[in-house]
C-alpha cells in the first residue's frame, strides 16, 4: 500500500513488508516534510485519516543533538499523546531549527476518539529502534517499524 499526491511530487510514504509489525518509509524534500509525512504514516497505520477532523491541536517541542533521535522521539511523542489524550490525529506541522542541536516545534491537529467514526486497523504500542533510520540522499527518508 502506498500513498501518492500527483505525478510531479514524490510519494509522502510507503508501507513495506514486515512479518508482525508495521514498517514504513516516509519521504520529504526537507527534514520537516519527512517528519510530517512519517507522522501521517504512523497514524494512517491505525485509522483512516479521512475520518479524523482537526478540531483540536496539540503542541510538541523537542530538542536533541541528533536528528535521528529527534525523529524517533517525535513519533514516540505522537504515540504517547494518542494513548494519554485518547485522541486521533490527521494534520502534522513541523518546524526545525539546527544550531548545534536540533529543535523541533510541532503542531498536531485531531480530535478525541469516537469509536463510531474511528475504526482502528492496528493499535500502535510503540515506535521501535530496530532498523530505525534517517537518511539524506536526493531527498530525506525516515524508516521505522511500529510495534502493533
Amino acid at each position: 500500500m502506498s500513498s501518492a499526491r500527483n505525478n510531479n511530487e514524490m510519494i509522502p510514504f510507503e508501507y513495506l513488508e514486515h512479518t508482525a509489525d508495521v514498517k514504513f518509509r516516509a519521504f520529504g524534500h526537507s527534514p520537516e516534510e519527512m517528519l510530517a509525512n512519517a507522522a501521517s504514516a504512523l497514524f494512517k497505520a491505525m485509522v483512516d485519516p479521512a475520518t479524523i477532523q482537526a478540531k483540536e491541536s496539540w503542541k510538541v517541542e523537542l530538542e536533541d543533538e541528533d536528528l535521528e533521535t529527534l525523529a524517533y522521539r517525535w513519533l514516540s511523542e505522537i504515540v504517547f499523546l494518542f494513548e494519554t489524550e485518547s485522541a486521533v490525529f490527521s494534520t502534522f506541522t513541523v518546524l526545525l531549527k539546527e544550531n548545534g542541536t536540533w529543535k523541533l516545534q510541532g503542531e498536531i491537529g485531531g480530535e478525541r476518539i469516537d469509536l463510531e467514526r474511528h475504526a482502528f486497523e492496528n493499535e500502535v504500542k510503540a515506535v521501535t529502534m530496530h532498523q530505525f533510520q534517517v537518511k539524506k540522499n536526493d531527498h530525506w527518508c525516515l524508516q521505522a517499524i511500529l510495534d502493533v
